[in-house]
Parts: C-alpha cells; sequence; structure tokens
C-alpha cells in the first residue's frame, strides 16, 4: 500500500502519460501470454479499466500515476514469483477497495467468490505501516492468517513490498528507514521461507542501500571494479568440470554469479574481514538437464566430478536432495578450493529445482498436482495454523516467537519409530516434545538423544533420534521459556505457567486484603493499581503472585498516605539517570547538537547505549517511554526492530555543526606485539591528534595484541581520521569502531 500525493513531480503531459500506462499494461500482458486461456484476456481488461478508473485522480510520491504501481506488481507476480491469471486479476485490484469507490461486492460481481476473497485478504493487510506497535504485530498476525488460507495473498503482498522498495526513493528519510527496517526484519525472511530466494535477496540489497549507503555505494563499487577478474577466474573454474560433465552426456550449464551486497557485508560483519578477504564473492551453479527418475543420481555425479576435480571442504557440504527444505528447496552445496587457493561455493540442481528455488512457492504447486504426497511446505502451513489460532501473547512477542520459530532455517529430527520432525535451528530436547503434544511437553523431566540421557535444555541437531522422558508429577517452570524457541513451546509453557500462578495468586489476593484492611481501606481497584503502579509490575495478577511467594511483604504500605477509603503512593525520589556523555571545552557554552525538521530548539536527549552514536553518524531519533528522545545509529544492532515494530515513535535527526562538546566512542586495534608499541599509539592519539583517552587496555597473545581504547571525539569525520592515521602506524593489522556491542569499561 502506497502513501498517495496529489504532486506531480515529474513532467509528462496527459497524453504521454496515457501511452506509458497502455505500454506498462501491455508489458504484462506479454509475460502473461503463456499462461492465457480463452477468456483470460477480457477478465485481465476488464480489472485494468476497473482500477485504471478508480484510480485516475491519485498519484504516487515521485508524481506517477499511481495504476502503474497496481501494473507493476502484477508484473511481479507473474513474472518473478510465477503466479498466473486469477493473481495478475488481484494483484492489478489490491489497492482498489481500501482507497477508492469499489466494494468487495463489486469485485465479487465482476470476478466471483475467490477473487473477491484474495482481495479482501490483500485489504486486511494493508495496513501494516504506522500503526502502534502491537497493532502493528496484529497486522502481520493477520497477514499469517490469510497466508493459512490462500498463501497467494502473502506472495502478492510480497510482491507490493517489493515495488515499494524498487520505487522507495521518492519517500521521506524516516519512512525510508521505517519501511526498510520493516522488509529486513519481517518480509525477507518471510521470502526467504517462501522459497523466493531472489526476492529476498532483492530486498535485503534495497534495504541496505537506504540504511547503510555508504557502506551499499562501497561494496557495490568494488563490486563492479574487479568484475573482470572475478570473470576471468569463474571461466578457469568451470572449463575442467564443463568437459568432464559433457564426456559423461549429461546436459547441464554452468555458470557463476555475485553474492548479493547485503550477505558479501554480513560475511564481512560476522568473520571481521575486509571485502578483499571475503572468499566467496560467487557461488557456480550447476543446473541439470535431468528426467525426473535420474535427478538425485546425476546431481551426485556432477559432485563427484567437480571434487574429482577440486578438493572440497569436508564440514560444508550441504545435501537438500535427501532432506528437502520445508520451503521446498533442493540442491546440493559444497565449497571447493580452486584455483589460486580460493576457495568456490559450488551449487548442484536440475531445472525443476532450480524453478522451485526462484519461484518458490508457486513452481512447487505446479510440481505438485495430482500427486497426493503432504509435503513439508503443507506441515509448514499446518504449524503456523495451530500456533496463530491458539495464540493469546501480545503481539510483539508474537512477531519475535514467530521470526524464531518458522522464519529460521530448520533441522530434521526423528521419533523412536523413525517418523521425522521438522525443528527451527536451536530447538532442544523440550521443543521436540512439545511438537509432539502439549501434553507431553508439560510433564517432560528429560530425554534420550540417540539412547544417551540428556537434560530437556539439550539443544538437538539435524539427524537426531530423540525419546522423550515423562513424569505426572512435572510441572512447567518460568525458566523453560529462556530456552525453547518454537511458539507452540512458548505458548503452552506460558498458559500452564499462567494457571499455576493463579493459583498461588489467590493466596496472595487473600494476604492483600487483609492488609488493606488493617490500614482501613476496602480491596478497590484503584487501591491495588496504586500498588502495581508503586512495585512496578505489570498486572494484578503479577501483584497477588508475588505477594504470595514473598518476594513483596508490604512494609511500605505504611508509608502511603490514606485518604478516606483510598491510598496514594508516596511519590518516587528521582534517580539522576546518565545523560550524554560529553566534555565541555573551557569557557565555552554548549550549544545545541541536535536539529530535528526544520526547527532547531534544544532538546533533551540521551545517547543509546547500544551503539554510542556521535555527529556525523546515520541517526535517527526514537521516543522511549519516561526517558525522552533516544538518538540510535541507523546501523544499530537494535535498530531494524525498532523501527520495524514502533515506527511511529521515530523522530527525523539530524546533527546541527558543533565542535564544542566531545562523545564517548570506542575502538579496537589488532597489531603486531611490538616493543613500543603502545607508546606509539598513544602518542598519536594525545599527542598529534589532540584527542582526550579516557580508558585503555591491551591484551598480548602469541606475537598479536589488541587493544581496546575509549577516547573523546567531536565528530566521525575526526574518529576516521583517527582511524586513518592509526592503521598508516607499522605494525598495526586492523582498527575498528565498535559496532555491534557495548564500549568495554
Amino acid at each position: 500500500m502506497e502513501t498517495i500525493a496529489q504532486i506531480p513531480k515529474y513532467n509528462l503531459n496527459e497524453e504521454e502519460e496515457k501511452k506509458l500506462i497502455l505500454r506498462e499494461y501491455r508489458s504484462l500482458l506479454k509475460v502473461l501470454k503463456a499462461k492465457l486461456k480463452p477468456g483470460d484476456k477480457d477478465l485481465v481488461r476488464i480489472a485494468f479499466e476497473m482500477a485504471a478508473e478508480a484510480h485516475k485522480t491519485m498519484r504516487r510520491k515521485s508524481g506517477e500515476p499511481y495504476i502503474l504501481h497496481p501494473i507493476a506488481v502484477a508484473k511481479i507476480c507473474v513474472e518473478e514469483i510465477g503466479l498466473g491469471v486469477r493473481s495478475t486479476i488481484c494483484a492489478l485490484l489490491h489497492d482498489t477497495v481500501e482507497d477508492t469507490d469499489i466494494t468487495l461486492d463489486d469485485i465479487k460481481r465482476e470476478f466471483g467468490e475467490e477473487i473477491s476473497k484474495i482481495v479482501d485478504g490483500l485489504t486486511k493487510i494493508s495496513n501494516v505501516i504506522d500503526v502502534n506497535a502491537s497493532q502493528q504485530a496484529e497486522n502481520f498476525k493477520k497477514i499469517l492468517l490469510t497466508l493459512t488460507d490462500d498463501p497467494r495473498v502473502i506472495l502478492m503482498k510480497l510482491a507490493d513490498r517489493l515495488h515499494n522498495m524498487r520505487t522507495l526513493d521518492s519517500m521521506k528519510r524516516e519512512k525510508q528507514l521505517k519501511i526498510s527496517s520493516e522488509t529486513v526484519y519481517v518480509y525477507a525472511p518471510l521470502a526467504h521461507r517462501m522459497g523466493l530466494y531472489n526476492v529476498k535477496t532483492e530486498m535485503e540489497d534495497l534495504a541496505m542501500k537506504f540504511m547503510e549507503p555508504d557502506v551499499y555505494k562501497d561494496i557495490a563499487k568494488k563490486l563492479s571494479e574487479t568484475k573482470k577478474e572475478r570473470t576471468r577466474f569463474i571461466n578457469e573454474f568451470i572449463k575442467p568440470i564443463k568437459d568432464k560433465i559433457t564426456r559423461a552426456h549429461i546436459e547441464a550449464e554452468i555458470h557463476g554469479r555475485p553474492k548479493s551486497i547485503h550477505s558479501i557485508w554480513n560475511k564481512m560483519k560476522k568473520k571481521g574481514v575486509e571485502f578483499e578477504e571475503v572468499y566467496d564473492l560467487f557461488a557456480i551453479r550447476a543446473i541439470l538437464d535431468s528426467p525426473a527418475d535420474r535427478e538425485k543420481e546425476d546431481c551426485w555425479k556432477v559432485y563427484s566430478m567437480i571434487t574429482d576435480e577440486y578438493n572440497p571442504s569436508p564440514e560444508r557440504l550441504r545435501d537438500w536432495l535427501s532432506n528437502p527444505k520445508s520451503n521446498g528447496y533442493e540442491a546440493l552445496h559444497t565449497t571447493v578450493m580452486g584455483p589460486q587457493g580460493r576457495w568456490v561455493e559450488v551449487q548442484i540442481r536440475t531445472k525443476r529445482m532450480n524453478e522451485i528455488a526462484e519461484k518458490g512457492l508457486a513452481a512447487h504447486w505446479k510440481y505438485k498436482e495430482g500427486t497426493t504426497d503432504e509435503s513439508r511446505f503443507d506441515k509448514w502451513f499446518q504449524q503456523i495454523r495451530e500456533v496463530i489460532t491458539n495464540q493469546e501473547t501480545d503481539g510483539i512477542d508474537f512477531l519475535q516467537d514467530f521470526k524464531t520459530s518458522f522464519l529460521a532455517e530448520e533441522i530434521y529430527v526423528y521419533t523412536p519409530k523413525g517418523d521425522v520432525k521438522m525443528l527451527p535451528v536451536g530447538s532442544t530436547a523440550l521443543d521436540f516434545a512439545f511438537s509432539i503434544h502439549s501434553a507431553i511437553g508439560v510433564k517432560t523431566i528429560g530425554a534420550k538423544v540417540n539412547h544417551k540421557l540428556v537434560p530437556i535444555s539439550h539443544k538437538l541437531n539435524s539427524g537426531d533420534q530423540v525419546e522423550i522422558i515423562t513424569s505426572n508429577k512435572q510441572k512447567a517452570s518460568e525458566d523453560w521459556l529462556t530456552f525453547v524457541v518454537t511458539s507452540k513451546a512458548k505458548g503452552r509453557i506460558r498458559d500452564a505457567l499462567k494457571e499455576d500462578k493463579k493459583q498461588v495468586a489467590d493466596e496472595g489476593k487473600y494476604t492483600l486484603q487483609r492488609k488493606l484492611e488493617g490500614v482501613g481501606v476496602p480491596m478497590s481497584q484503584h487501591n491495588i493499581d496504586e500498588l502495581v503502579q508503586w512495585y512496578k509490575l505489570g498486572s494484578h495478577l503479577d501483584l497477588f503472585y508475588q505477594i504470595a511467594v514473598k518476594n513483596i511483604d508490604l512494609k511500605d504500605l505504611k508509608e502511603f498516605k490514606v485518604l478516606g477509603d483510598k491510598i496514594d503512593a508516596p511519590k518516587p525520589v528521582k534517580i539522576q539517570t546518565e545523560k550524554t556523555e560529553y566534555v565541555p571545552q573551557p569557557g565555552k557554552k554548549d550549544a545545541e547538537l541536535i536539529i530535528f525538521g526544520e526547527s532547531s530548539d534544544k532538546i533533551v536527549y540521551n545517547l543509546a547505549n547500544c551503539c554510542k552514536p556521535i555527529p556525523g553518524d546515520d541517526v535517527f531519533g526514537f521516543v522511549t517511554t519516561g526517558k525522552g528522545l533516544t538518538i540510535h545509529r541507523t546501523n544499530c544492532p537494535n535498530a531494524t526492530k525498532l523501527l520495524s515494530n514502533y515506527g511511529h515513535r521515530v523522530v527525523k535527526t539530524k546533527w546541527a555543526k558543533n565542535k564544542e562538546i566531545s562523545f564517548l566512542t570506542g575502538i579496537k586495534i589488532v597489531g603486531m606485539d611490538d616493543v613500543g608499541m603502545v607508546n606509539k599509539i598513544t602518542m598519536l592519539i594525545s599527542g598529534d591528534l589532540k584527542i582526550n583517552i579516557s580508558a585503555l587496555t591491551i591484551e598480548a597473545n602469541e606475537g598479536l595484541f589488541q587493544g581496546n581504547i575509549r577516547l573523546f571525539v567531536h565528530d566521525k569525520e575526526e574518529l576516521d581520521n583517527l582511524v586513518r592515521r592509526v592503521l598508516e602506524l607499522p605494525g598495526i593489522e586492523s582498527v575498528e569502531r565498535y559496532d555491534m556491542e557495548d564500549i568495554p569499561s
């Protein structure tokens, strides 16, 4: 769903606009051609005319006619996701019910029940932007409920989101950040889980382009600079394999493709390496043209030809032929040592497997027609359906659980009878117990994994065979929530705890009643609320429970004022919270640091501890309950979660030019452990650059040292200059700012 703007920002007259719309419509028909049956073209035309008429006065933010958006979404559905005619009609109409005078009844009359149902599903989930957090997560819940009804809805929603990401340039900066975060947090993992790898990769790259523009441009530039050399290497790598495959009379095409910018960036961060040291900047794909009965056999044959030619890394073999992923993905992946001592990832799959890898769910159903086999995808849907319909958790918890339960990679675990269960990576024996049955989960006291006794918190690996041990005396406990990862387990444990808690809390309720009567006031709603607030608890139940388990002994009641039949809590003493860390320069007054939008008033703010922003960083303001404004860097580890869950609290923020205040930040230096090295570094920082060092720790180990330095800088420019200068010192290996962790104290 777009934000609509009425002010055109581009220069086409009415005639040229009509031509542009028709050209886009014809190009949609062209990609749809192979799927059109008699009469389909007329239906698509009616849908197009209906949408064009309904949206005719509307403009997108860029000023283009709004109808170009539904046409583009329909085209993505057909060309990139592999959907057909009915989905095209729905995509053309997907914004009409919400934004125009067209009703669902109009659509039902014209196109029938099925299409109106899908459009209704799309309308229900189009308000994901700009609502409060839990409502936003509730919307994702709706998306998923619709998904289990008709998965085409989610595929169209992904197409809609992909087109919005491709045209995000004309949006305001805070909208760009919010929509990008939401995309990375929920939509890209969802696309991945639906098997739409191309959509997922493009979404992540586009989000990165807006969230970390400098890094994105830098990697893109380096990729284009190394293209020639890469192509040469790929050709050299492929040639001997191609010859072997041809001699074996297997039809195959082999090509290399660069990894996405986002995945290269992830590798750089995870491994702490520079672009030049990321070894697999590309993957080689061998796509075989094999008949259905020879697919597996041919893939393994090609694998043995490749590993005859190049040495494989044993721990990097991934066999998704024997155990396809739940989204239908099948392939063999291996990493081999290629020419020039470089590791190369090779993916082997057939044409059918490749279509499923690119078109995901849509292709999966195409190949499933006519078989009665319940696929893993259907089982995955069934699990989601079960969890959502039994979900009482608040929206944000739900979204978090959904991410860890359903969007993670999965492992395959076996029951004692040899049945296979799919669980997310990181699942424990207790998750497995709940996946069998809730009644078994709550009574679990241990498990046997591969015939060895293990605790219920034991993490499972793919291929484990698990037997659960239960006892009727066992009860769920709070700490179980810390090691289960599946939504089903979390939901059932919370239910069991709530039940136990209610029984215990009844005792606390009785105790409270006696105490209140002791000070001469009744057990009223107001009085309980006062105590809940005073003890900073979440609910009445929490208060009763804490009293029952003697965590609260109500001695504070003596300090409360009694006014008639009400109690009034004493005002809490204000604790001074740590504000922005800075060192004022002598003789100068503090100037304001940040301007919001057009105003340049001073505003009270905190700098987030999770990412320690400094002037010059790309930042956003986040309104924190009770603390006012907190400034985060856009690449802060918590940014995606905050922006996608609480977008309505984000404030556009930029730094005012200011050289009068210093900010605390930290750098990590790695280098050769040499005599006088620490002296050289401190002389450069304090002496040459006149930068204040707050703390310094050095650890040496086997000829290398790692130094952590906390220091005060005025802005990012000064920090970048410092990093550059330290790197120039002989024997220094790397210098980086603390990025994904708190600065060590």
